[in-house]
C-alpha cells in the first residue's frame, strides 16, 4: 500500500503470464537485427573513372551511394545543413561501439578507450592536415569556438573585436561576451549580397582600416545562413598585417569542400564532424596551431592536463565514447568516395536547382556561382521580402504544399531568407521538385 497527499492505492504485480510474455518480447528484440543492419547494406560502389565534375553526373554511381543512407520517404529533405545523416556502415559501427561500451563499461573505458580516442584524433589530424597535438576533440564546433573565443587572451580595454552579419549567432554572442569582459567594443561587418571574393575582401579590409584597434576577427568560412564561402586566407593575411588575430568558424567546411587547415592560413579553428563528414552528432574539433597555444587561456583553471598541451584548453567532461569511436568509420566512408568527388556532386545538385530559378522573376539567390564561393548550401528570398514571417511562410509552404523540407534563417543584414542544403542522398529529382515549387510560389507574387 502506498499513500500520500490524499492518494491511496495498491501496487500489484502483473500476472505471471504477462511477465513471461514481456521477457519473451525483450529476448526476441535482442536477437532481431537492428534497423539498417549491416547484412542489409548494399556494397559501396567503387568510384567511376574520370574527373570529379564528370563523376558528379553519373547517376548510377550516386544512386549506389544514396542507398548507403536510410532516408525517410515522408519528405524531400533539403535541410542537410543541420546535421548529416550517418551512412549505414557508420551507423552500424556506431551501434556496435555503443553495445561494446554498454557491455564492458568502465573496464573498457579506462583501459582500452584512451588508445581508440587517440587513434581517432590522429585520423582527424591527418584529414585536416595538422599534427595530432594541434587537435582536441570536442562535442561540436560551437563548443570549440566558445573555448577559443572565451579564453582568448589578447583583448583589453579599448580594443575591438570584429564579427560579420553572416557569422553564426552563437559565435557573435561569444565575441560580444569576450568584449564585455575585456572592456572592448564590437565592430560589425556587412557582407555584400551575393558578392564576390574581391568585394568580400574589400568589406573586411575597410572595416579593419576603420577599426585599427581590432585584436580578434571572427571569420566564418562557410556561412550557415547563406552558404557563402569566404576567401579566409586573404582576409586573415589582411588582419595579421594590421595586428589582429583570426579565429575561423569552419563548422560547415570540412567534408563539404576540399580543404585543409593550411588552406585557411589560420591558427585557431573550430569545426564539426557531424555535418559533412558523417560522424554521429556530438563530434567536433578544436585546432590550435603550434605557437598559438599561449593565446588561449587554460579552461576553467583545469589541471587535468599539462598547460603546454591543447587538452588543457577544453574540458568536455565524460566523453560519448561511441561517438569518438565512430569517427574513423566516418572518415573511412568519406575517403572511399573522395572529398573532391563529393564536393563536385554537392555543387552539381546545388547548381541544378539554382540554375532553374535564377532568372525567375521574384526569386533572389543570395549566393554567387563563382568557383570557390559556394558549395552545397544556398539561400534565397522571394520578391525581396526579408522579414521573418514571410520566410517562415515560404518554408512552411514548401513543406505543406510540395513536401520539400527547408529552413528559414535570420541574421543577414539584407533580411531573413530560406536555406536549401542537398546531401549525398539527394538526387536531381529532389532539386527539380524544389525548383518547380519555387516557380509556383514566385508566380503568386
Amino acid at each position: 500500500m502506498v499513500t500520500g497527499r490524499g492518494m491511496d492505492y495498491t501496487l500489484r504485480m502483473p500476472p505471471r503470464r504477462q511477465l513471461l510474455r514481456a521477457a519473451a518480447l525483450l529476448g526476441a528484440a535482442a536477437l532481431t537485427p537492428r534497423h539498417g543492419a549491416q547484412a542489409t547494406v548494399p556494397p559501396l560502389p567503387p568510384p567511376p573513372p574520370g574527373p570529379p565534375t564528370d563523376v558528379a553526373t553519373d547517376e548510377a554511381y550516386w544512386r549506389g551511394i544514396a542507398r548507403q543512407f536510410g532516408v525517410t520517404d515522408r519528405v524531400t529533405n533539403l535541410e542537410a545543413g543541420f546535421f548529416g545523416l550517418m551512412p549505414r556502415p557508420v551507423l552500424e559501427a556506431y551501434h556496435r561501439h555503443i553495445d561494446r561500451v554498454n557491455r564492458e563499461g568502465a573496464w573498457f573505458a579506462r583501459r582500452e578507450y584512451p588508445r581508440l580516442a587517440e587513434a581517432a584524433r590522429a585520423g582527424v589530424a591527418g584529414f585536416l592536415g595538422v599534427a595530432p597535438e594541434e587537435v582536441a576533440l570536442t562535442r561540436g564546433a560551437t563548443e570549440a569556438l566558445q573555448a577559443l573565443i572565451g579564453q582568448y587572451r589578447g583583448v583589453g580595454p579599448g580594443d575591438t573585436v570584429m564579427v560579420a552579419d553572416l557569422d553564426y549567432d552563437a559565435m557573435i554572442d561569444a565575441m560580444g561576451g569576450l568584449a564585455a569582459r575585456a572592456g572592448a567594443t564590437v565592430a560589425r561587418v556587412r557582407l555584400p549580397e551575393p558578392g564576390d571574393a574581391d568585394a568580400v575582401l574589400a568589406a573586411y579590409t575597410a572595416a579593419l582600416e576603420a577599426h585599427p584597434r581590432t585584436k580578434l576577427l571572427l571569420l566564418t568560412h562557410c556561412s550557415n545562413k547563406t552558404g557563402l564561402i569566404l576567401p579566409v586566407a586573404a582576409i586573415a593575411a589582411a588582419a595579421r598585417a594590421r595586428g589582429a588575430d583570426v579565429v575561423v568558424d569552419a563548422a560547415h567546411s570540412f567534408g563539404q569542400v576540399p580543404l585543409s587547415v593550411a588552406d585557411l592560413d589560420a591558427e585557431l579553428v573550430g569545426l564539426n564532424l557531424h555535418k559533412w563528414v558523417g560522424a554521429p552528432v556530438g563530434a567536433g574539433v578544436m585546432v590550435i596551431r603550434r605557437g598559438a597555444l599561449g593565446r588561449i587561456g587554460v579552461a576553467h583553471g583545469d589541471t587535468s592536463a599539462p598547460a603546454d598541451r591543447i587538452e588543457s584548453r577544453i574540458h568536455t567532461g565524460t566523453t560519448h565514447f561511441a561517438t569518438v569511436m565512430a569517427i574513423p568509420d566516418a572518415l573511412a566512408f568519406q575517403a572511399a568516395i573522395g572529398v573532391e568527388r563529393k564536393a563536385a556532386r554537392l555543387r552539381y545538385l546545388r547548381d541544378r536547382w539554382v540554375a532553374a530559378v535564377r532568372g525567375v522573376p521574384g526569386v533572389d539567390i543570395l549566393t554567387p556561382d563563382a568557383p570557390g564561393m559556394v558549395g552545397a548550401i544556398t539561400s534565397f528570398r522571394l520578391h525581396g521580402r526579408g522579414d521573418r514571417a514571410a520566410n517562415q511562410a515560404v518554408a512552411k509552404a514548401l513543406l505543406d504544399e510540395f513536401g520539400v523540407f527547408t529552413v528559414w534563417r535570420s541574421g543577414p543584414a539584407g533580411g531573413d531568407c530560406v536555406r536549401v542544403t542537398p546531401a549525398l542522398h539527394s538526387g536531381p529529382a529532389d532539386c527539380d521538385r524544389l525548383a518547380a515549387a519555387l516557380r509556383t510560389l514566385a508566380a503568386r507574387g
